[in-house]
């Protein structure tokens, strides 16, 4: 199947076309088409699997096709996420996918100002990405308003509860109009969110992705404990070993990668960046010489590395530990790619001790420590377990275990159609 398969309307097939895909994943093949029906939908997948997308372009459009009869700047599409960096990811998908549609989408989340938030919403969006806490706090002072919300998103709900945001999540689901369409995203089921998805989604489509585990149990993972202002002395000595071919790079910021790719060609190894601010034809040209061998190392951030698909990758390393668990899980998937096997070595300072306990807790062991490195750090926290040093930079072997996943559908209550739910919703235009 390919995007044109699934009825997108040629501006948005040109943006997928400009992020280098061209077949979509099983979540996007079976959620788009609801989606553009206006049916409400549960969609039950991880990170990694492209569910942004899955909604992200159905979203764009609807509001495209549909006449609101609204305000120009007026919100339309509310999404609501659990943490500030997956919120930025959401708004980035939302402003690639939505190039050339006339459509614009603002970010809101805590841990920053507010007034340059405050001042985006006024200038007025389509849609709104935003973290439960700022945007009730947004509410509450008067500048955002949710009366004209004609899609409703709630991304990663079980993370949602988790977190303990489930009742910020209760009051912003209160100020929705009823009359709307709502997609509800989540990789497990627990209870709590079966019965959230009872009361606010009517009738919805299911859709189901589980994911697959047989690359990343591929994947030899390590960690080596070293001083932040160590990192990049440690990487070029294991870049010395001419057994790591072809490196995928990890770093947190764009800004981080540029300067590690500066200071990697001062070393004389053959490094190039790709991240969000690189042009399309610069991320091309990068991409192109990594897949031919004439690039050694490629240094990507977590958003640019959704386009990248090389088979070929001997080695995941991870200058800098991702906070989103999930992500660790997707990086070190892409080595171990079409049946062969692969390595995962990741860095970890003082400061990311916190997300390596978050990874081993999601991923169900504990990643194993070389004791023996040129910057080696001392480390005897919760985190890992004790093991023989190592003698070698060679990984022990690490295997990844999915947790289980919930199967049972959510129960549906005997009531009536909201109005507008489905076709009757006659404030959107079915795109199918």
């Amino acid at each position: 199947m390919q995007f044109q398969d699934l009825k997108l309307i040629e501006p948005l097939l040109r943006a997928v076309r400009a992020e280098g895909y061209t077949e979509p994943t099983p979540i996007q093949a079976q959620a788009i088409p609801h989606v553009l029906a206006g049916k409400d939908l549960i969609g039950c997948a991880q990170t990694g699997t492209g569910k942004t997308a899955a909604f992200a372009l159905p979203i764009l459009q609807r509001l495209m096709g549909a006449s609101s009869g609204r305000p120009k700047g007026t919100i339309r599409v509310l999404v609501l996420s659990p943490t500030r960096e997956l919120a930025a990811q959401i708004g980035d998908s939302f402003t690639a996918y939505g190039r050339g549609t006339g459509l614009r989408s603002i970010v809101i989340y805590g841990g920053v100002g507010q007034q340059p938030q405050v001042d985006a919403v006024r200038r007025g969006a389509d849609i709104l990405v935003a973290t439960p806490g700022r945007l009730l706090d947004l509410m509450n002072q008067g500048v955002v308003h949710l009366n004209q919300i004609e899609v409703f998103v709630l991304d990663e709900a079980d993370r949602m509860l988790d977190m303990g945001f489930i009742h910020d999540v209760r009051r912003v689901i209160k100020a929705l109009p009823t009359r709307r369409q709502t997609l509800l995203f989540s990789a497990t089921m627990p209870q709590d969110i079966q019965d959230l998805a009872d009361r606010i989604l009517i009738n919805p489509m299911r859709v189901e992705v589980t994911p697959q585990a047989t690359t990343v149990d591929k994947v030899d993972q390590s960690v080596f404990f070293v001083d932040k202002q160590n990192k990049r002395a440690l990487l070029e000595h294991l870049l010395g070993d001419k057994a790591i071919r072809r490196a995928l790079v990890f770093t947190r910021t764009k800004h981080g990668a540029n300067k590690l790719v500066q200071q990697l060609d001062r070393a004389h190894i053959q490094a190039e960046a790709i991240h969000g601010n690189k042009s399309q034809t610069a991320r091309e040209r990068a991409l192109a010489n990594f897949k031919s061998g004439k690039t050694r190392v490629l240094v990507a951030t977590d958003i640019a590395a959704r386009g990248i698909d090389v088979e070929d990758v001997t080695h995941v390393i991870n200058y800098d530990l991702p906070n989103e668990p999930e992500s660790y899980v997707h990086r070190i998937g892409r080595t171990a790619r079409a049946g062969a096997s692969g390595t995962a070595y990741s860095f970890c300072d003082a400061e990311e001790r916190k997300y390596l306990q978050d990874i081993e807790k999601l991923i169900r062991l504990r990643v194993p420590p070389v004791a023996e490195h040129p910057y080696a750090e001392v480390y005897s926290g919760p985190a890992v377990a004790p093991s023989k040093p190592a003698r070698s930079p060679r990984p022990a072997n690490a295997r990844y275990t999915p947790a289980p996943q919930a199967n049972k559908s959510p129960r549906r209550r005997n009531r009536s159609r909201r109005p507008g739910d489905s076709s009757s919703r006659s404030q959107y235009s079915n795109q199918d």
